[in-house]
């Protein structure tokens, strides 16, 4: 998934970047308002993180803007205000949580995988495809008792299209949220359909994968 940290404190960005490329996230990093007002406006993200005491402007006037540019993203308010009234204009403005400073990053972790949770409706720890299971958090795909392992990008690929069950999603979307970049054309585009034949040959060894569906012309989905 795709994270904008949208925070001045740049030691803290920079440990918030390091610890959630370790859980497998993708990170930008903005370091003022205007800064992070231009991420908006040239990316999509899954999730953004947003200090409220920028240099150069309020973090909830971002949040106003950035729901307009990203309104599917997840938000999380970063701030040491001790103001609840910041709290709650920022939790009616659309954020999806409020983290004060100083905070540990596991918490950070924590609450993020809560609001995917809601998010997406995982309700339990394993999540049913076809005859298969997948573990989202210890990044497990399971048939029966056994596991199959998957490439680190084919299990990114393989659970964003299943955090997205039945939408169709594009070749420039899985690229943009998984690998960061955006693809161009049908050429730039074959190494997503390239790790797609590979987790379909994979998976087809143990059962099948009617359930992987490509869209001609445009993406592929995981249906029910």
């Amino acid at each position: 998934m795709k994270v904008l940290i949208i925070e001045d404190e740049k030691t803290l960005a920079y440990e918030m970047e390091a610890f959630l490329k370790k859980s497998f996230y993708l990170c930008d990093l903005a370091h003022n308002f205007a800064k992070g007002l231009e991420q908006l406006e040239l990316n999509k993200y899954d999730f953004i993180l947003i200090d409220l005491n920028l240099p150069d402007g309020d973090g909830l006037e971002i949040l106003k803007n950035a729901k307009k540019s990203n309104p599917d993203a997840a938000y999380i308010i970063i701030t040491a205000r001790t103001n609840l009234k910041d709290r709650v204009n920022g939790l009616d403005l659309g954020a999806d949580d409020y983290l004060a400073k100083p905070f540990y990053l596991l918490e950070l972790q924590s609450r993020m995988q809560a609001i995917a949770r809601r998010k997406f409706n995982i309700a339990e720890e394993l999540i049913p495809i076809g005859k298969f299971n997948v573990d989202l958090q210890k990044r497990l795909i399971i048939f029966e008792q056994q596991q199959i392992e998957l490439s680190r990008k084919e299990f990114d690929l393989l659970s964003y299209l299943l955090l997205h069950k039945n939408r169709v999603l594009t070749r420039v979307q899985l690229s943009e949220h998984i690998w960061g970049t955006f693809v161009n054309d049908d050429y730039d585009s074959n190494y997503i359909d390239a790790h797609i034949k590979n987790i379909r040959k994979k998976l087809n060894v143990w059962a099948d994968t009617e359930w992987l569906e490509t869209v001609r012309g445009v993406g592929y989905r995981i249906k029910k």
